[in-house]
């Protein structure tokens, strides 16, 4: 008896023990209880999505990084790729710096040495392959290492605007080259499928059908069972979940994804809400949910609501609040009350540009794309208008970035001159 009283306590202890960790493991609000720390800024969306990245033993997956960033790689024509520290003649820099895996520069979990970009390496580990370049260049003689990644000068992986026969293409161009403009979308709407009736089950809200008769949705012969009728039962539902808008904009469901509005729906997780986000937002849209309709107001669909009211109806920050006094919304106002929507500058000009991808030209939804590093935002957005050395110096002025560029950058980069002398 004396045996069995201590062999029930533990039983029953082991038990209660499991149930309160099983349902906390299975619990998406408790799971965070058992993260080794902080995750950084550009996971902790998925945090809760373990198996993201984790093997079931709690392992590190070899290819999580690659299977959500190699098109980005790739994109950026990468400075530093795998292949390069694969290649036997640079074995030597293996040793120095293992660049063939992700985790040598981005672990996770370790928020006391993670820095803006995400990487946990210390400041100087451009020295370890390139300690020698003070002496083989008469510019670089006398900088200090953490002046490597100074604005306007070199990135690890994404140097696309930054590379010298770049830098001295374009060499002495005037601050302003022309009007601010975006590359016009490709209207190919067949109007002779434009609709003029509705089909609902019944009468909608007249503003409802005001608002549809006039979008492109109308034109194209997009009618409300498109979007409301459920597939397999061909029942109504009033709440049109944002699988169905990825049925027709494919490509445009695929960068949203791969950004922060909509990275959580990539890995099966309910979608962001505004109240997640770890920038300044509005108490107000803190319970908003972060979806297609939040930024593309349902049934009217407006350009200028999603290039910029919806963003300044979530975004709190220094930046977005002085977005109004700048400049770029002097223009954009005076040309979106004209009815022009390729002119001026949005939020979205910058953050969410039009690109031209096999002979189309589409929406990047990946508004992170261009972010971090902001050099990659030169190519993209700034030298539609700017100059390429004007660009550099104003993403390198963090004061004029926060005061949303009213003005002209004070800051000055000598890249372009020390590219030119080289020439």
């Amino acid at each position: 008896m004396k045996i069995f009283i201590p062999i029930f306590a533990w039983l029953t202890l082991s038990t209660i023990a499991s149930i309160f960790l099983g349902n906390e493991l299975l619990n998406e609000e408790l799971k965070p209880n058992f993260l080794p720390n902080d995750t950084s800024h550009g996971h902790y969306q998925i945090e809760l999505k373990c198996d993201a990245c984790h093997t079931p033993n709690m392992g590190i997956k070899e290819n999580a990084c690659i299977d959500c960033h190699q098109q980005d790689l790739k994109d950026s024509q990468d400075s530093h790729p795998a292949n390069k520290f694969n290649d036997p003649r640079n074995f030597d820099m293996v040793a120095k710096l293992d660049g063939r895996k992700c985790i040598t520069c981005h672990s996770e979990h370790v928020p006391h040495t993670t820095g803006k970009m995400g990487v946990t390496l210390p400041d100087n580990y451009c020295m370890e392959c390139h300690s020698e370049i003070g002496e083989e260049r008469e510019s670089h003689k006398g900088l200090d290492y953490q002046t490597c990644a100074t604005a306007g000068c070199h990135n690890y992986h994404d140097n696309r605007a930054l590379y010298e026969d770049f830098l001295v293409k374009h060499y002495g161009e005037d601050d302003h080259l022309h009007a601010a403009s975006e590359i016009p979308l490709n209207k190919k709407v067949d109007k002779s499928k434009a609709l003029i009736e509705h089909d609902s089950p019944e009468l909608p809200n007249p503003q409802i059908l005001h608002d549809w008769s006039s979008t492109a949705h109308a034109a194209a012969g997009v009618n409300c069972r498109a979007c409301h009728e459920n597939e397999e039962d061909k029942t109504w539902s009033d709440k049109v979940p944002w699988q169905t808008c990825q049925k027709c904009h494919e490509e445009e469901s695929e960068s949203f994804q791969q950004g922060r509005h909509g990275m959580r729906l990539s890995v099966g997780l309910p979608a962001m809400k505004v109240g997640d986000a770890r920038l300044d937002m509005k108490a107000t849209a803190a319970h908003r949910e972060v979806n297609c309709v939040s930024c593309h107001n349902d049934h009217r669909f407006s350009l200028r609501t999603a290039a910029m009211d919806a963003c300044l109806k979530c975004h709190n920050d220094e930046h977005s609040l002085n977005y109004k006094k700048s400049p770029h919304f002097t223009y954009w106002r005076i040309d979106s009350a004209m009815g022009e929507f390729n002119k001026g500058v949005s939020c979205a000009t910058c953050h969410m540009p039009r690109v031209k991808k096999h002979g189309k030209v589409k929406v990047d939804h990946n508004q992170n794309n261009n972010l971090r590093p902001n050099e990659k935002m030169i190519r993209s957005s700034c030298m539609k208008c700017h100059g390429l050395e004007f660009s550099i110096n104003a993403l390198a002025d963090e004061e004029l970035i926060q005061h949303n560029f009213n003005r002209s950058p004070q800051k000055e980069i000598p890249s372009l001159e020390w590219a030119k002398e080289r020439e």
